[in-house]
C-alpha cells in the first residue's frame, strides 16, 4: 500500500515536538530508546517535565551540544544526555521500582505493532534471526499511568503498524492510550480508535484505508 505524494509526513523532530506538546507541566516521564528520546529536545520552555531513564537517572535534560558529550552520562540507549539542576543518579533496582510502582505519569515507547485495543508489541518481531530487545519495556508499559507510542504508521513496505490484533510477541496487553505517528495522532477509547489530528493532505477516510480499521472523528 503506497501513500499519495500529497501527504506531508511529520519529520522525526516534528513528531517529537507533537508528543512534547501533550506532556503536562510537572509530569514524570520515561522516554524509550529510539525516536522517543528526541522528545527531550522539544519540551516547551517554562514547562517542568522530569525525565527518568531506566538505567538510573532522574532529571535528564536535552541532548548535549556537539563536542560537549560526556559518555559517563548516558541514557538507557547509551546516548549522551545532560542533567538538569536537581537531577540525580541511583541504582538500577531503584529505577525499576519507580517504573513498576506507578510513579511515572507517562512513558513514550516505540513499537513494531499496536492493536486497536491497545496491545503493544515492541521487543521482538518473532523472526528466527531477529535479536530480541525487551529492556524495561514490559515494566514501563504496565507501570506507567499512561503509555504513549511514537512510531511511523507504516512499515517500509507500506503495511500498517496499527493492526486489529498484534502478530508479534506482546509487550503489554491493553496498555497503549495514544499513538503518535508521522501521519496522525490517535487515541484508544472504550469505543475504539479516535482521531486526534492528521497531517496536511490526509483525510480520515484515507487514513482508515491505510490502516484498515475504523477510526472515529
Amino acid at each position: 500500500m503506497t501513500m499519495s505524494t500529497t501527504y506531508t509526513r511529520r519529520t522525526k523532530d516534528q513528531l517529537a515536538a507533537r508528543v512534547a506538546q501533550d506532556i503536562f507541566d510537572g509530569a514524570v516521564v520515561n522516554l524509550g530508546i529510539g525516536q522517543p528520546t528526541l522528545v527531550a529536545n522539544h519540551l516547551p520552555k517554562g514547562r517542568e517535565v522530569i525525565l527518568q531513564s531506566e538505567n538510573g537517572i532522574l532529571g535528564m535534560g536535552p541532548a548535549p551540544e556537539a563536542g560537549e558529550e560526556d559518555y559517563d552520562l548516558i541514557n538507557a540507549g547509551k546516548q549522551p544526555v545532560t542533567l538538569l539542576p536537581g537531577g540525580s543518579f541511583f541504582h538500577h533496582s531503584d529505577s525499576f521500582a519507580m517504573m513498576r510502582g506507578g510513579h511515572l505519569d507517562i512513558c513514550v515507547l516505540g513499537a513494531f505493532q499496536v492493536s486497536a485495543t491497545g496491545d503493544l508489541a515492541n521487543w521482538h518481531t518473532g523472526e528466527k534471526d531477529a535479536i530480541p530487545a525487551v529492556g524495561g519495556a514490559m515494566d514501563l508499559a504496565i507501570g506507567a499511568k499512561q503509555t504513549w507510542v511514537m512510531m511511523d504508521l507504516l512499515t517500509k513496505q507500506g503495511v500498517s503498524k496499527l493492526v486489529k490484533e498484534c502478530t508479534y510477541p506482546l509487550t503489554g496487553i491493553g496498555c497503549v492510550k495514544r499513538v503518535y505517528s508521522d501521519l496522525a495522532t490517535l487515541e484508544r477509547t472504550p469505543q475504539g480508535l479516535k482521531l486526534v489530528d492528521l497531517v496536511d493532505g490526509l483525510s480520515r477516510e484515507e487514513l482508515e484505508k491505510l490502516v484498515g480499521l475504523p477510526i472515529a472523528a
